[in-house]
């Protein structure tokens, strides 16, 4: 299924702007002070049971229900929610970004793209995802491409992405972000090795 969202860009939050609902900015995790614990819509669809049973509809109930979190966390991200995002993830939450650059909020990586992008918008193409059998844990893939402009407005489209996420008693624990920003951006200063 394809769908265009726009990107988490919001000028009004990145650092040094003010505090977001419940984090201060430029703290570190451990100083921050958490979110009042709101539930994910989705978790109680992804917190079922384990042990004996249906094997087979247990795995694809769980395999479903990861993904519908992963699309519902993006699409908050992207209205952008980002409190309703929060609802969508665990505490210690580990986001590695493009470049290896880590966070652990989705305000972080918000502030990092209003850094890059004057806008961005995302163009779903598929949610993929399996369980693991020894662990319970589910990896979920969403794929598809950017389009936007830059800082100084230039356009550009066809950027491709992935966005990898393990999902674990109903919450996102970690995330991993890669693009062809950075090969676009070589191209567009003369060095890149190749058309592209």
């Amino acid at each position: 299924m394809r769908r265009e969202q726009e990107a988490p860009v919001q000028h009004a939050t990145s650092p040094g702007t003010g505090p977001s609902r419940c984090t201060e900015r430029g703290q570190r995790p451990a100083e921050r002070q958490s979110c009042p614990p709101r539930p994910c819509p989705l978790r109680n669809a992804l917190a079922l049971p384990r042990g004996p049973g249906n094997k087979e509809a247990m795995n694809t109930d769980t395999v479903a229900a990861a993904k519908a979190l992963v699309e519902h966390y993006l699409d908050r991200v992207m209205a952008p929610d980002l409190e309703g995002a929060r609802a969508c993830v665990s505490d210690g939450l580990e986001i590695t970004f493009t470049g290896g650059r880590r966070f652990d909020a989705p305000e972080e990586t918000t502030a990092f793209n209003a850094r890059r992008y004057a806008w961005v918008k995302k163009r779903i193409q598929r949610t993929d995802a399996c369980r693991d059998p020894e662990t319970g844990d589910v990896y979920v893939y969403n794929t598809g491409t950017l389009f936007g402009a830059w800082r100084d407005g230039t356009g550009f489209d066809g950027n491709r992405y992935i966005d990898t996420f393990v999902v674990r008693d109903g919450l996102i624990i970690r995330t991993e972000v890669w693009n062809d920003s950075a090969e676009i951006l070589l191209d567009r200063a003369g060095l890149a090795e190749a058309p592209l």
